[in-house]
This record gives C-alpha cells, sequence and structure tokens, in this order.
C-alpha cells in the first residue's frame, strides 16, 4: 500500500469515487518519461553521442545517422538511478493522450470470451463455498440440520460461519453447492434483527422531514431562509421519495483463497480496493502482511458493490477457509438472489424542498432538508467523509452546489439503517442531482423562463467550477437542439457536478406517461479536464447515463419485515439495450487536469428523464417511475 496507494485513499491501495485516472495521470507520465529519458542516456552512452540529438518514436531510438529497437537498450537503462524530474512531453507531442482513435487493449478478450474473470478460477483440487446467509440484517444462527444436504451427491460438509451471520456449505461443484444449501434446515434468532417494512420506513423518513434537521449541513441561516420564503411572492413546494436500490453487477461476488508453500494465502479476486481484504485475511488467518498476497483478476461490473468498508465477500472467504484444513482451495460463490437479497446497498432517501420566488421569478430562499441513513459513519472512512456530525455522502450535489442560490440552507437528518449499505454509483448524487434538477426546471416554469436560460443565470458567478458547469449545459443544449424537438417529442435537461467532473444530458422522448415512453435520443456534454481516452470517455458516459436511467425507471428493493422482497433480474429488471434509441457524448476539450468518468454520467441522467416526462404532462417526485404514473414504451 506505501507504493501503490491511491493518493487519494491515504496509505490504501484501490480505486473507487472515479479517482483512477486523476491519482495515476501524473504518475505514469513522469515515469514514463523517466523510462524514455533512461533509455535514450543508455543509448547515447553506447553510440557516444549527445542524448539531446536522439529521439523515441515507434518503439526505436533514433539517432541522426542510426537507429535501434530500444529494447537493445533496456538493461542498461535499468541499471540508472531514475531521474527525478523527467521532462515531460508537451501536451502538443501526445500521440496517444487524447487520440480518439485509441483503443482498449482489453476490449478483444471481453468480445471474444478469453478474458478471465473471478468467476472463471478454477484451482486444482478446490471446493466451492457457498452461505445461506440471514435473510434480515441483525440475524444470526439459533442451529441448523444438514441430513438433507448429506443427501445431495458432491456435498462435503456444512458449518456454522464463526460470526454466526450464515451457514456455509462445501461441495465439489457449484451446483451441489446450491442444491445443498436449498437443502438445510436453518432455525435463525432473530431477536436483534431488522423487522421494518419498506412502508414503515418511509413513514419514518417523512415524519423526520417534518421535524427540524439533526444537522445543519450547509451553515446557512435558517430562520432567515424561512422567513425570506415565506414573504416570496411565489413559493414552489415539493417533496421526493427515493427507494433502497441494489448493484447488481453482471458477474456475481466471488473470490478463491488457497495456502501457499511458504505459509501464506493467496486471494483470487476482482479486487476494487486490494487493502481491505489484504488485511482482513492477515488478521482472521493469523497470516503475516507479507505472507498474504493479493492476486486481483477481471471484475464483471462492480458500481462500488466489490468496496466496502468491511470487506464483506472476502472475509466471508478468509472465515469460510479458517474452519477447513486449508489444504484445498476454496472458493466462495455468491447467487445473483445472494446479492440482491442479501448484500449492500443505496440507501433510502426523502427530501422536502421549498424555494421563493420574487415577482420576476428570481430565487429569494432555498430551503432543503434531507432524511437518510448515513453510509459512512461508523465505517474506517468516517474521519474523511463525516464533519460535525454530517456525512457529507448524504447532501453532496445539495449543501455544495455551484448554483448561486441566495439564502440556501441544507437541513439533514440520520435515520436508522434498515439494511447493510454502501455508495451506489455515484453516492448520493445519484439522488440529490434528481432533487436539485427537478426542482430547477419546476422553478423556471414558474418563472416562465427557459430551463437552460435559468440555470445559466445561477452560474454567472465568475468561479471556474460555474464555468465549466455552464460550458456542458450549453454543450449539451446546443448538440441536443434545445428547444426544437420534432413533433409529438419532448426534452429535458440536467447539469450536475461530481467527482470534479461536470456533465449535461438532454433526454429527448417521445410518447407520455399514459400511453408510454420511449427514450429516443440522449445528448451528453461532459469536461473532465484532459480526455486521457476519448473512446473510454464516451464508453463510460454511456454506461453511466444508462445506469441512472434504468434504476429510475423500473428498479426497487422492498423490505417486507425486514426482509428483501426482489430476488433476481425478473423483478429488479436492469437497463435493455432497446430502452434507449441513441446516446451521443460530446467531450469539452480542456487543459485541465483529468478528473473521474466512471460516475458522473449517472447524476444528470434521471433528472433529464424526468424533465423530459414533465414537459410531456407529468412531474414525478418518486421512484422508480414505472410505480409513479409511468409506463414504458
Amino acid at each position: 500500500p506505501e507504493r501503490y496507494n491511491n493518493l487519494f485513499f491515504g496509505k490504501f491501495q484501490g480505486t473507487g469515487g472515479s479517482t483512477a485516472m486523476a491519482n495515476s495521470y501524473m504518475q505514469y507520465r513522469t515515469a514514463g518519461a523517466a523510462a524514455r529519458e533512461m533509455l535514450i542516456t543508455a543509448a547515447a552512452q553506447a553510440w557516444d553521442v549527445d542524448p539531446s540529438t536522439l529521439d523515441i518514436a515507434d518503439g526505436l531510438v533514433i539517432g541522426p545517422d542510426k537507429s535501434a529497437p530500444m529494447a537493445e537498450f533496456v538493461e542498461a537503462a535499468a541499471s540508472m538511478e531514475a531521474p527525478a524530474e523527467p521532462r515531460l512531453k508537451d501536451p502538443a507531442e501526445f500521440k496517444l493522450i487524447g487520440n480518439p482513435t485509441v483503443r482498449r487493449k482489453d476490449t478483444p478478450m471481453k468480445v471474444n470470451g478469453t478474458a478471465k474473470y473471478a468467476m472463471d478460477l478454477h484451482l486444482p483440487n478446490q471446493m466451492v463455498a457457498v452461505i445461506a446467509r440471514t435473510p434480515r440484517m441483525g440475524g444470526t444462527v439459533a442451529g441448523f440440520d444438514d441430513s438433507g444436504a448429506k443427501e445431495v451427491k458432491g456435498f462435503i460438509r456444512a458449518a456454522e460461519m464463526p460470526n454466526k451471520a450464515g451457514v456455509v456449505v462445501f461441495a465439489e461443484h457449484t451446483w451441489a453447492a446450491l442444491q445443498a444449501r436449498e437443502a438445510l434446515s436453518i432455525d435463525w434468532d432473530n431477536s436483534s434483527a431488522e423487522a421494518r417494512g419498506s412502508d414503515t420506513i418511509r413513514e419514518e423518513l417523512f415524519a423526520a422531514l417534518a421535524a427540524d434537521p439533526e444537522y445543519n449541513a450547509n451553515g446557512g441561516d435558517q430562520a432567515a431562509v424561512a422567513a425570506a420564503i415565506d414573504g416570496a411572492a411565489q413559493v414552489v413546494e415539493q417533496t421526493f421519495y427515493f427507494p433502497l436500490l441494489a448493484h447488481a453487477p453482471m458477474e456475481p461476488l466471488t473470490c478463491t483463497i488457497e495456502a501457499n508453500e511458504d505459509g501464506g494465502v493467496t486471494l483470487h479476486d476482482g479486487a476494487q480496493m486490494p487493502t481491505g481484504p489484504h488485511m482482513a485475511l492477515s488478521n482472521i488467518l493469523e497470516v503475516p502482511m507479507e505472507k498474504v498476497r493479493v492476486s486481483t483478476m477481471l471484475a464483471g461490473g462492480s458500481f462500488g458493490r466489490r468496496a466496502t468498508p468491511t470487506a464483506d465477500y472476502q472475509v466471508e472467504a478468509a472465515l469460510a477457509f479458517a474452519v477447513t484444513d486449508r489444504t484445498r482451495p476454496v472458493k466462495l460463490v455468491w447467487s445473483r438472489e445472494d446479492d440482491i437479497t442479501g448484500g449492500y446497498f443505496r440507501p433510502v432517501a426523502a427530501h422536502k424542498v421549498r424555494v421563493g420566488l420574487d415577482d420576476k421569478g428570481s430565487i429569494v430562499g432555498w430551503d432543503h432538508r434531507i432524511a437518510t441513513p448515513s453510509i459512512f459513519k461508523g465505517t474506517a472512512f468516517e474521519q474523511v467523509i463525516v464533519h460535525d456530525g454530517v456525512d457529507h455522502a448524504s447532501v453532496e450535489g445539495v449543501a455544495d452546489t455551484l448554483y448561486k442560490i441566495p439564502g440556501l440552507f441544507t437541513g439533514l437528518t440520520d435515520t436508522a439503517k434498515p439494511t447493510t449499505l454502501l455508495w451506489w454509483r455515484s453516492v448520493g448524487h445519484s439522488h440529490t442531482a434528481y432533487v436539485m434538477e427537478s426542482m430547477m426546471d419546476m422553478a423556471a416554469k414558474v418563472a416562465g423562463r427557459d430551463p437552460v436560460e435559468y440555470r445559466l443565470a445561477l452560474l454567472e458567478g465568475g468561479e471556474k467550477d460555474q464555468d465549466r458547469l455552464a460550458g456542458v449545459l450549453k454543450l449539451a443544449a446546443e448538440k441536443g437542439n434545445w428547444g426544437n424537438a420534432p413533433e409529438g417529442r419532448s426534452q429535458g435537461i440536467a447539469v450536475h457536478k461530481s467527482f470534479n467532473s461536470f456533465v449535461a444530458e438532454v433526454v429527448e422522448i417521445s410518447g407520455n406517461a399514459d400511453e408510454g415512453v420511449q427514450i429516443e435520443k440522449v445528448t451528453c456534454g461532459v469536461d473532465c479536464g484532459v480526455a486521457v481516452n476519448p473512446d473510454v470517455v464516451k464508453a463510460q458516459m454511456e454506461g453511466g447515463i444508462g445506469y441512472g436511467v434504468g434504476h429510475a425507471m423500473r428498479d426497487k428493493i422492498t423490505l417486507t419485515d425486514g426482509a428483501v422482497d426482489q430476488s433476481n433480474f425478473p423483478d429488479y429488471e436492469p437497463l435493455r439495450i432497446g430502452d434507449i434509441g441513441e446516446i451521443e457524448v460530446h467531450i469539452i476539450p480542456s487543459t485541465e487536469a483529468p478528473t473521474g468518468v466512471g460516475e458522473p454520467g449517472t447524476p444528470p441522467a434521471a433528472p433529464a428523464l424526468a424533465n423530459a416526462i414533465a414537459a410531456a404532462g407529468l412531474r414525478v417526485t418518486e421512484l422508480p417511475m414505472i410505480d409513479n404514473g409511468v409506463a414504458f414504451a
């Protein structure tokens, strides 16, 4: 971790929060420049020429009268001390960075099936482990009977997990493990388990919104803001509700642990944050850190699920391995049902917003209340994210909005966690952007103003970030032909900053909520600083848009007596390719430092769709849309 740490995470190796490029851009440029300088120096010494007369291109060291493969100088260069401050290329010299024709090197193997994901790993003599987990948060095993499991061919044994959170089943292969698990009879102790249903949880959130907020999240003057709104010429008021959501990556969770000859262990995992499980395995298996090896494999999606504060599934694998004699590798497999019913979820959230407008339609006060469980409190990340009691992930996108809003007050109330919770793609921005951008449209409508012009007027503070946000808003509006939708179509727009990137999206739909909505086109403008690989930027925007829109359209996780109702794609349906007709992505050229693109495409997607549907007649303030008056064609 000290050598390969993520600079944003401290002494911690991992990726998340769209930090990969922001973290690594200068590291790789500097390393490449140093290697280049060392190779040229080695060639200059071998040829007895001035290093300034040499260059490297297409794998060759090139001089005035000779050239040679740079491989010939690797050994000599490797013996040199790397220069601390090598000359970096001027951006005008870039051949790969920013080149729209450059493609990912791993795409062919992912397309043709030769790519090896964590689920593909099959070690000699391995056992497959699956776990029967408590269906309600806080439940524990009181006892179990495995006599039925013993009738399943390939079953090896079953054991209570050391943490009493479930019963682990070992078998020769996955099918036998799953069938044996179904044959178990388990008695659960639910005396301390979650017992609320979704209706109760919803009522508790709205009750919290009706009371004074627990925290002042942005330092606003609550009384002054209330007075300004009460005295306003017009007031726009609305409540919003967002359900629990699962991550539902296409590859369910899995990892494999095997013993090494030196007394250590190797974890084979599509790891998002290797340091967490590295430390966990060392502690649980009582193996020194230097004898724990993490072999990072490809992961078939994550969206945050593979990076938990508790290293949950890796800890499960370590506990399962610990109750064996450690002579056989143990491959832990989660089914999709396991993850959707018992994984980690985006928290429920409710908002109540009151906006006061003067007689010209300008904002004079904005009172914004949020009730939601905290993701970060009680985790190792609390010191970084939580300040003065406020979990910033609960209010990001509101408390720190770039809009120049007179009299902004942001109140936050923490509510009790109904399930295990986790950051979900774009974290708090996934619901705060929906509310902010819906309210912006609602205020613009009351003011009789165009939604784009209304937003631009609130971004005229002269700050660089406001200018960048305004820039993507103008770009998306221009490329999306804002205000000129073909007959029978409606448009909606939204813009948001998250993870230091700026994204605006125009959604164009046909139809209406009653007859069925079809998303015909999404036009996206993005400013992520230097676009290192434009093709990847576009792909990430497309994926983020699909993720944000798809979940808003159809998805929710609900609870009955504390247990999750949904289990797989038939009742937690992902976006399908036919749901969006076309996505067009436009990147703003920039010399700013590169920022993230994995998450910022998601926040504006759902509110842009909601604003398009509102333009066609129905304002949706509770999700998913199909449960609140919207049919999709």
